[in-house]
């Protein structure tokens, strides 16, 4: 008798669970010149968005890799997304479009591996665009609560140990052990961009 073949992928991402107190840990790469000064203004102005948006400040989109996307999600990140300067005026003049890209390639990873795409996303903002800022965090936000949460999420995830494992960073206090299998596989079998 030939033993049933399973696949491991079915196991680790289950479809979620519907929880009616979900509020979805949402982590922002956000670039230093345009869409973290945008937060900036938000916060200046007022405006609100929410609380559980988490965001990193890069020097520039373009130093935002597929593995720190990957494993902001494996370490427990419900959805992330970067926000960099308009199209043409990056200060670094291709770092938003190389995000882009990098960002595209993620969600064709998680489409492969069954996860919802929807998940990760990029958005373009100047740094005048506070109530943009605001409004894509509050949109951005609802679509993950709609998706329910992250199916590899570990119980009782941290939103600073997200952050910490998505930028790897050793100089971050209580830094974690290196992720496990699914970020490091995805890019071990040579999946970046």
């Amino acid at each position: 008798m030939v033993p049933a073949v399973t696949d491991p992928a079915s196991e680790v991402i289950a479809p979620p669970v519907a929880d009616p107190d979900f509020e979805p840990d949402i982590l922002v790469f956000a670039c230093h010149y345009c869409a973290y000064a945008a937060a900036d203004l938000a916060g200046v102005l007022r405006l609100d968005y929410p609380p559980n948006v988490r965001i990193i400040k890069l020097p520039c989109t373009g130093k935002l890799e597929v593995i720190h996307l990957l494993r902001a999600l494996e370490a427990g990140a419900d959805g992330v997304y970067a926000a960099g300067c308009m199209e043409g005026e990056c200060h670094y003049l291709k770092g938003n479009l190389w995000a882009r890209k990098r960002v595209e390639h993620v969600k064709r990873l998680l489409a492969e591996l069954g996860m919802q795409p929807e998940r990760v996303e990029m958005y373009n903002m100047s740094s005048a665009m506070g109530a943009r800022f605001a409004e894509v965090a509050r949109e951005f936000t609802e679509r993950i609560r709609a998706l329910g949460p992250n199916p590899v999420k570990r119980s009782g995830s941290d939103p600073h140990r997200v952050a910490r494992a998505a930028l790897g960073d050793a100089a971050l206090p209580e830094r974690d052990p290196p992720p496990d299998a699914f970020a490091s596989s995805v890019v071990k079998e040579g999946h970046s961009a």
